[in-house]
């Protein structure tokens, strides 16, 4: 009885933790980011300021949705994130991987999806923030490279959407092509959520049997100018970079599962 209880406890607490994060997206949207426009009127710096409100609201989410009882979670490595200029890939198991990395980053930049920009609930936090959108097209590794070279923390999931159901990592080569050609080593970050939720197909309602606990490990760097070197071209060099990371993150989460 105990156990069926705290599981409808947490179905509540989730939907309670989504309609939290929906508001808050319209307040900031309504509030605080028209209030910065007239505050601040240079652009870099009130995107700065934009970043850092969405930090902090991100980290405040990710704690209020632990002391709901929805999730708990650990970080290590997180003094490896106190640089600037950082090309942070990520795989991205879970629909809230952005909110995690966007709370503990500093000085955060992401690629986000174009519809983003359209939603109620979130254009407000991207626009203020000058975030990255995929429908940028060929100007998209332009942009990121600019924004590393800004000493922005770009964070990019190359899977480009959640993981599959069955568990398989497929990355996509664009995030390779930024490393090369920006000259930029990778800080990977490996993110496991056991037992896992809301994941790819799976409904917000449908928790697992026990909350879930995230694991979000920051890794060491991986030097990009050894598979230029080795390949000899920026295109050999990111498709080689691309399987490597796969493999990478493939057997992080194995050994983890295995675990």
């Amino acid at each position: 009885m105990l156990k069926r209880f705290n599981r409808y406890w947490r179905v509540l607490a989730t939907g309670v933790s989504f309609v939290v994060f929906a508001i808050g997206g319209l307040i900031l949207r309504a509030l605080v980011f028209p209030l910065l426009n007239l505050i601040i009127w240079e652009q870099q710096l009130r995107r700065l300021v934009a970043r850092r409100v969405i930090r902090w609201v991100f980290r405040c989410f990710v704690g209020f949705m632990r002391w709901l009882g929805v999730l708990d979670y650990d970080v290590s490595g997180l003094e490896r994130l106190e640089r600037q200029g950082l090309l942070i890939l990520a795989n991205h198991p879970t629909l809230i991987d952005t909110v995690f990395l966007m709370a503990f980053v500093k000085r955060a930049d992401c690629i986000v999806k174009g519809r983003l920009w359209d939603n109620p609930f979130t254009r407000g936090p991207v626009s203020a923030a000058g975030y990255i959108s995929n429908g940028d097209g060929s100007g998209l590794v332009e942009n990121c490279i600019t924004s590393l070279r800004r000493g922005s923390n770009l964070i990019i999931f190359p899977e480009g959407t959640r993981t599959a159901g069955d568990g398989q990592i497929n990355l996509k080569r664009g995030a390779a092509n930024i490393a090369v050609r920006s000259m930029s080593n990778v800080t990977p970050v490996v993110i496991r959520c056991l037992p896992p939720t809301l994941g790819k197909g799976v409904k917000w309602w449908q928790v697992p049997a026990v909350a879930a606990h995230f694991s979000i490990e920051v890794k060491d760097d991986i030097d990009v100018s050894a598979f230029l070197t080795r390949a000899g071209s920026e295109v050999l060099a990111a498709r080689h970079l691309t399987a490597y990371l796969q493999d990478y993150f493939r057997k992080e989460s194995q050994v983890h599962a295995a675990a």
